[in-house]
């Protein structure tokens, strides 16, 4: 209990010169009666993670299919990960919805002058599901993202509605090809039809948003020229806090103000790094950003679990790639570049390094969910509460098509999902299908259709029910 009685607002800043920590869900913010009960509500609240890896799966080409590299051949929850790019998700099955054979119809080309722009338009389709304007101009246009209709409903109280990370360079202007403006390719995040919203790559510039790491440039500058920790300048705040706590609450604070530093300490040392003139991978890439795939990946997730514990947004998207990237990922085994490695010819050794990309792509998912579920608010882990999405809006890259898709959800969602299942939908239905019951599952029972939607998702799993 707060030792003085009083209740702690779940709105409070450790504030100081140059800094607003906020705090995660403690034990003083819920004192008896009425109050506590609405406190507990909006501890309650769902958070929503979208996720979008480009260029589709080895397991929409035909031998991939045959051989089950991206979903399992079981449906229902008696499945077998291993021969599958999901087998590292095998601990965390219980947590699991796979849906698969679901297409992305409005990322095909409508048009003969819009054939073999698929990856210039494909990453714009993700999570509005609607088809974009073929323009290189400002007139762009495509359709709300799912992520910021939830936003909108269910993020208005945090101080941040949503943010946007990204992992490539997504820092074009203009027209990329086939006549397509680069903001298409360069986003998955849409407040309206024709409001993309930017993408940030620099993990330094997301923990400044997120804990007020300065609130002006110069002192930015002050607290990275002195070398000192941002905690170091509430420091004396800091401790008024603890005194105050009782002694569950001190220990929360602890960790929680310890993972903060922790994730600071590794940002300044890849800055650091990146400063001394050491030949880098990533030679425009922002001081901030590691040259390493995995590392910054990590770094990303840390700060979306950090974000989500101290309520500071509820709403996260997430490209971890970019269309036509040639980027090579040393851990996965395999020294093709991505998408050289993506137009692997339906060729079976080909096929199969395309599939160890894709494994090593979802193996980096368990280090998010082992955040998520060491985060305890309130009776829930962050994992029982968070929904997220992994998917691409390509099919198989070979051919630029938009057939079966890979698509997973992964969390509780707050009982929007259930988990340990694998759904194959019918041919030629929808991935809106499945985003539109999903939305639903959180809340958003009174939208009717989503993107080419045709209804809620049904399986051809009898046991199955929709979300």
């Amino acid at each position: 209990m707060f030792l003085t009685g009083k209740h702690l607002s779940r709105r409070t800043f450790i504030r100081g010169a140059g800094a607003a920590i906020s705090l995660p869900f403690l034990e003083a913010m819920t004192p008896a009666g009425r109050l506590s009960a609405q406190l507990r509500a909006e501890a309650d609240k769902t958070r929503l993670v979208c996720i979008e890896m480009v260029h589709g799966s080895a397991g929409a080409a035909p031998f991939g299919r045959e051989n089950n590299f991206w979903s399992p051949a079981e449906t229902g929850t008696d499945f077998d990960l291993s021969p599958s790019a999901l087998s590292p998700l095998e601990e965390y099955r219980k947590w699991l919805t796979i849906i698969s054979n679901t297409d992305v119809r409005m990322a095909e080309a409508f048009d003969a002058d819009e054939i073999g722009g698929d990856h210039f338009r494909s990453s714009a389709v993700f999570l509005t599901q609607s088809h974009p304007k073929q323009t290189e101009g400002s007139d762009v246009r495509v359709g709300e993202s799912l992520d910021q209709m939830f936003a909108k409903r269910f993020g208005q109280t945090t101080p941040i509605p949503s943010m946007q990370l990204c992992i490539e360079n997504v820092d074009q202007s203009g027209g990329c090809a086939y006549g397509y403006a680069c903001v298409y390719t360069d986003t998955v995040s849409w407040a309206s039809e024709t409001e993309p919203l930017p993408m940030i790559r620099d993990p330094r510039v997301v923990f400044d948003q997120l804990f007020g790491a300065g609130g002006t440039a110069e002192q930015r500058e002050e607290i990275r020229r002195t070398n000192k920790s941002i905690l170091d300048w509430v420091a004396s705040e800091i401790a008024d806090l603890q005194r105050a706590l009782g002694p569950s609450d001190r220990q929360r604070v602890e960790n929680y103000l310890d993972a903060i530093r922790e994730i600071e300490r590794r940002i300044t040392m890849v800055e650091a790094y990146n400063e001394s003139g050491e030949v880098r991978e990533l030679p425009t890439a922002p001081a901030g950003v590691p040259d390493s795939f995995e590392a910054h990946v990590k770094l990303m997730f840390d700060l979306q679990a950090l974000a989500f514990a101290s309520d500071m947004t509820r709403v996260f998207s997430f490209k971890m790639g970019r269309d036509g990237s040639a980027r090579i990922y040393p851990e996965s085994g395999i020294d093709r570049p991505f998408h050289p490695a993506s137009h692997h010819g339906n060729r079976e050794e080909n096929v199969r390094s395309f599939m160890e990309i894709n494994r090593y792509h979802v193996s980096l998912l368990p280090y998010f969910l082992d955040r998520l579920n060491e985060i305890v608010e309130g009776e829930q882990t962050m994992l029982e509460k968070t929904a997220i999405i992994y998917g691409s809006p390509m099919g198989d890259p070979n051919v630029h098509n938009h057939k079966r898709c890979p698509l997973i959800f992964l969390g509780g969602g707050n009982g929007a999902l259930d988990g340990g299942i694998h759904l194959r939908a019918d041919d030629e239905t929808p991935m809106a299908n499945a985003m539109l019951s999903l939305m639903h599952g959180l809340g958003m029972n009174d939208i009717d259709s989503f993107g080419d939607s045709t209804g809620e998702f049904t399986f051809r799993n009898a046991a199955a029910q929709p979300f």
